[in-house]
């Protein structure tokens, strides 16, 4: 996690509209096609047109033997409106 004038550079991406992509990614194993084998990636990643992620998915199916099998993608924006309650009392501790 690289910092950029003392702010993470994950922090950063997420005040610009990116949110926490996780895609499971089903594929074939190279020496055995009937057999399917699962991996996990996650970054940071802009919905709903996921540019890392098919940056990702493209070098895999240029790269790497295993031929994809199915995507499945979930996405979280980290930062939300805070959430607000009322406080009944206030405790001071000397």
């Amino acid at each position: 996690m690289a910092s950029v004038g003392g702010v993470s550079s994950d922090f950063r991406k997420q005040v610009l509209g990116y949110g926490l992509t996780t895609a499971e990614i089903v594929y074939r194993r190279p020496d055995r096609h009937w057999l399917l084998q699962s991996y996990v990636w996650q970054d940071y990643d802009l919905f709903p047109n996921f540019p890392a992620l098919k940056e990702f998915l493209s070098f895999w199916e240029k790269t790497l033997e295993g031929p994809l099998f199915a995507v499945t993608v979930a996405h979280s924006k980290l930062i939300k409106p805070a959430e607000l309650r009322a406080v009944d009392g206030v405790f001071r501790l000397h």
